[in-house]
């Protein structure tokens, strides 16, 4: 669990909105290499590297791209105003810090506030939409022009990542921005190491595939090997009304917006939670498609499953808790040695 914690903290602390991704990429390459397992960057940008084992190909992903902005316009007063990448939702990220990544190696902080943020001027301040027009990331340098702030360097298409103000706390939550999905990468670093130190000995053939864009809908959409058979997606587990998952367990997805997840993988699944007495769920997501849905929708010829931590105020500041990364590293192990 050290070690899922300290590899969270580094991808945490590395920014990767979609299209933005080559240092986390980078990263989680090296980690698999210095595990001991051959890893490679696909042609764009996915990691996908072997964990070894022999026979009926198994592929388990998580993905390391996150939600974020970028900027859509530099305004008269210097200002900008993004787009967003991905499900980010403006209200979400309304006074929390951000960082400017230029195109040429030049970053600058900010901070998205409304067009109006003082409450003492804005007597219609508590009714203003938040939304990407009414709202602007304020930049931390002497700018009060769309000339000055070009001065700096900034362009139109630099991309904006939030501060994730990742806290762990004593009673075992995990709170951040981006746990979807850092954190299944995260677990599926913990397997990997698992397997490097003898202490899990999978009975097939496995990879490990981290994408860089499900947030935009294509992540495994061309990752998975042609020899795999199944594919593990391992992602946030809905938390909500009328579900049963919460943070402390593993949730199995039984259908999401795209339909149905496979019969015989998710059985074998239910069947090895019950086994092992975790604390799961079993639940229908109703607004979301995954990186396994992304794989079908490109052709591939998959059995296809979703598992993954029950991840509480999705698309914000999320909340998981330690017990539930223990149950999916248990029901993934399970899995890998059924």
């Amino acid at each position: 669990m050290e070690y899922v914690l300290s590899m969270l903290k580094k991808l945490m602390a590395c920014h990767s909105p979609s299209g933005f991704t080559g240092p986390v990429a980078a990263l989680a390459a090296a980690e698999f290499r210095s595990l001991g397992f051959p890893a490679r960057l696909t042609k764009k940008g996915c990691v996908l590297a072997e964990l070894g084992g022999e026979g009926n190909p198994l592929a388990i992903s998580a993905h390391i791209d996150t939600l974020g902005g970028m900027v859509a316009e530099i305004k008269s007063n210097g200002r900008l105003r993004l787009t967003r990448i991905g499900g980010l939702q403006a209200n979400n990220v309304e006074a929390e810090n951000c960082v400017i990544h230029t195109r040429f190696g030049k970053t600058f902080s900010g901070t998205m506030q409304l067009n109006q943020p003082s409450a003492h001027t804005n007597e219609k301040y508590a009714e203003s939409k938040r939304d990407f027009e009414g709202m602007e990331v304020v930049i931390d340098e002497d700018t009060d022009s769309r000339e000055a702030t070009e001065a700096l360097g900034i362009a139109v298409g630099d991309f904006v990542c939030f501060d994730p103000r990742t806290v762990i706390t004593e009673t075992g939550y995990l709170k951040s921005r981006f746990l979807d999905d850092k954190l299944s990468a995260a677990i599926l670093f913990g397997i990997a190491r698992e397997i490097k130190d003898g202490a899990l000995k999978p009975r097939r053939k496995v990879y490990a595939c981290l994408t860089v864009y499900e947030e935009v809908g294509h992540g495994c959409s061309a990752v998975v090997p042609e020899d795999v058979a199944e594919l593990l997606c391992v992602d946030m587990g809905c938390v909500g009304e009328g579900l049963g998952c919460n943070e402390r367990k593993v949730s199995i997805c039984a259908k999401d917006s795209c339909g149905p997840y496979d019969y015989d993988m998710t059985t074998a699944l239910i069947r090895i939670a019950k086994e092992q007495n975790l604390a799961y769920a079993v639940d229908v997501y109703p607004h979301y498609c995954s990186d396994a849905d992304a794989a079908l929708s490109a052709g591939r010829d998959l059995r296809h499953a979703l598992i993954g931590p029950g991840v509480y105020a999705s698309h914000g500041y999320e909340r998981s808790h330690l017990e539930g990364v223990e149950n999916t590293l248990a029901l993934i192990r399970g899995y890998l040695t059924a």
